[in-house]
Formats: C-alpha cells, sequence, structure tokens
C-alpha cells in the first residue's frame, strides 16, 4: 500500500465537560473519576477511544475496511474465526503448509503462518485493530496487534467537584404494587459543574506500516476526535466539546522532536477563580516560528 502514513504525529487534544458525567467510575459506584490527591477530574484512555469508534461505526456504516472488532454485544473469538473461514482456512483440518506442521495442534485454532495471514486480514477490515491494536492470541487465534495510535487519559486542568443528585419518579411501572412505594427518591446522578481535559496522544509511523494504517485512517481519525461527541450526548454526560485539537507533524518517520517538549508548549490557564465555562480559560499556541526544526504544527480547531 502506497498510502500508508510515513511521519510521526503527537497531538494534545482540549475538551470540556458542563453538567455531566464525562466517565463514571464503576468501582466507587459510577461517580466521575478523580485524582484522590489533587482532586483533579481523569477520563480514561479506553472511554475516548470507545467515542472514536462509535463516530467510525455511525460515519462509515460498517462499510468494507472500517468494521469495528470491539463493540457492543460483540463476540470477539467469533470475529476471529469468522476472518479465517473468509480466507478460506479451516482451522479443523491440518495446515496445508509444510513449515507449519503435518498435523493442527490444538483444532480450532490457528498456527504458524496462518497467525500472520488472520493478523493482516484483521487490520485490514477493522479500523480499530488497525489503529490502535488489539489482543486476539484466544479463540482461533489471530495474534496481536500494536497499533499506531495510542492516547494518554485525559486530566482535568483545575481541579473539579462531584455533585450528587437524588432523581425522583411520579410514575408507578407494577400493577401488584401500590403507586405509594413505587414513587419518590428512586436513584441518583453524579455530575461535575465544569471541567476542562487535557490529553495527549501519539501517531508511530513505523507501527502505522505494521498494521497498514493509511492516509484516510488518520484523516478519519481526526475527524473523529473534532467529533466524537456530536453524536454521544445523553442526560448523563451533560454537554461535552472538543474545544482544541492541536497536532504537531514530523518530518520523520522516527520524529524530530521529543513528544513531551512539545506538548508543553501549548499552555492552558484560567483567567477566572472559579471556571465554569472555556471562556474562563486562557489557550495559548505556539507559532510556526517556535517548533524545533522538522516539525510542523497544524490547528485542526
Amino acid at each position: 500500500m502506497t498510502d500508508i502514513i510515513n511521519n510521526r504525529y503527537d497531538f494534545v487534544l482540549l475538551f470540556d465537560v458542563k453538567d455531566g458525567n464525562p466517565n463514571g467510575d464503576p468501582d466507587a459506584g459510577n461517580l466521575p473519576r478523580v485524582d484522590p490527591e489533587t482532586s483533579h477530574g481523569l477520563v480514561t484512555d479506553v472511554c475516548l477511544k470507545r467515542k472514536v469508534r462509535n463516530f467510525v461505526q455511525l460515519s462509515k456504516g460498517g462499510s468494507s475496511g472500517y468494521d469495528i472488532f470491539v463493540k457492543e454485544k460483540a463476540i470477539l473469538n467469533k470475529q476471529i474465526r469468522e476472518g479465517y473461514e473468509a480466507l478460506g482456512i479451516n482451522l479443523s483440518e491440518s495446515p496445508k503448509e509444510k513449515k507449519d506442521g503435518e498435523k493442527r495442534k490444538t483444532k480450532g485454532e490457528a498456527q504458524g503462518s496462518e497467525v500472520e495471514k488472520g493478523r493482516a486480514y484483521m487490520c485490514k477490515n477493522y479500523f480499530d485493530i488497525r489503529t490502535f491494536g488489539a489482543v486476539m492470541s484466544t479463540g482461533a487465534n489471530a495474534g496481536q496487534v500494536r497499533g499506531p495510535v495510542q492516547l494518554t487519559f485525559a486530566r482535568s486542568i483545575d481541579q473539579v467537584v462531584p455533585l450528587e443528585h437524588a432523581l425522583t419518579v411520579c410514575a408507578a411501572r407494577m400493577e401488584e404494587k401500590t403507586i405509594e412505594e413505587q414513587i419518590g427518591i428512586q436513584g441518583r446522578k453524579f455530575t461535575i459543574p465544569y471541567g476542562l481535559y487535557n490529553c495527549h496522544g501519539f501517531v508511530s509511523a513505523p507501527l502505522a506500516a505494521q498494521t497498514g494504517f493509511t492516509e484516510g485512517d488518520l484523516k478519519l481519525f481526526w475527524e473523529a476526535l473534532l467529533n466524537m461527541f456530536e453524536h454521544d450526548h445523553s442526560a448523563a454526560r451533560g454537554q461535552m466539546s472538543t474545544r482544541k485539537l492541536t497536532v504537531f507533524k514530523h518530518e520523520s518517520a522516527m520524529g524530530n522532536a521529543p513528544a513531551h517538549k512539545l506538548f508543553d508548549l501549548v499552555k492552558v490557564s484560567a483567567v477566572s477563580a472559579l471556571p465554569r465555562d472555556f471562556s474562563d480559560y486562557k489557550i495559548t499556541i505556539p507559532k510556526q516560528a517556535d517548533m524545533p526544526q522538522g516539525v510542523t504544527i497544524i490547528e485542526m480547531l
């Protein structure tokens, strides 16, 4: 493939939430995730990848090459097995290639060069595998893929204060119980008034060459970061929006400057003692003249 990316990228993503729960913690009753030492809010990389996957699934509709491997109600081992079936590899029979051995060690499990074929097929057909990677060494076994795109946890710029809200209902559901038993306080909801979150990301050209991650895939990934909250609205998440996406493009595949030095060039500071809106922050984006040699800054938003 001639359109595999051949540049390294690093990026800074800023998004905010107002009166919502950006990422509930199941170990804490679904309270918003918070660093207990600093009270800064956290959003996991897994949460953000989920939103990217959902956007791609909606925008591409599972079209060829853009299916999603990790999706709601998916059975991953089944999808791996179906990949081998599409390749015409019968995992119940002995491998056809002598170098893989005349007998199959485990019925229903790929071995030898079959694993590489399965891995290549899964990367080609599933956007999230060639983007984020995947562990597919279970079931039929298509090996493991280390994805070229990786994200950090997002951390709020300032401290956040989780709030708890009681929820009441006025209508009953069951006929066998009295109405009085079924109305009143029936649940609780957790939000934070406002939080601006900072996430760092990385795109590796050498790993892209291994998974087949293309320039078109990269363009779709940027589009997903810009729009991933637009079709993810819910009462629980409040109002969430992507506010800034700053990309650093390196001239070379291996990179021309350390990522952390580039990230430090993007300055975010509060101009209000109690930030409650994006306008309460000052964002300073460096100019091209401030960039290290071989690095181009691109303001996506």
